[in-house]
């Protein structure tokens, strides 16, 4: 898995560590760390990349959830609410496309065994 399919999905972990630090939970740091140390390391297990994927998709799930929570708590109280909604969509947009990018790089493309056509006129 080429190192730059990474980086987004490594900001994504530390942000779904970040919004366990802000809803008080600081143990929810533990996964987020350990799956960018795995990541980091370039494990080649396909595993891995697919439960990364899965929890990127999750995480683009649980933030658009927070938006929606965020933004009725914003409504009850008479606050601006537009810009809270647009950033975190915006936050759960780029963690499903961090979550596509290692789930389409675990297919890879077959080697081409065929010789080409001029070498098998020679023959």
């Amino acid at each position: 898995m080429p190192p730059l399919r990474l980086l987004p999905a490594s900001l994504c972990l530390l942000l779904l560590g970040a919004l366990g630090l802000r809803e008080g939970l600081p143990f929810t740091l533990v996964l987020p760390g350990v799956l960018l140390l795995l990541g980091s390391l370039m494990v080649p297990l396909a595993p891995v990349r697919i439960l990364l994927a899965g929890l990127l998709g999750c995480e683009a799930l649980l933030w658009a959830l927070v938006a929606v929570a965020r933004a009725q708590v914003r409504l009850t109280l008479g606050e601006p609410w537009l810009r809270l909604v647009l950033i975190l969509s915006g936050v759960a947009l780029f963690c499903a496309w961090s979550g596509w990018l290692l789930w389409r790089g675990r297919r890879r493309e077959a080697p081409k065994t065929e010789r080409p056509a001029r070498m098998a006129a020679l023959s």
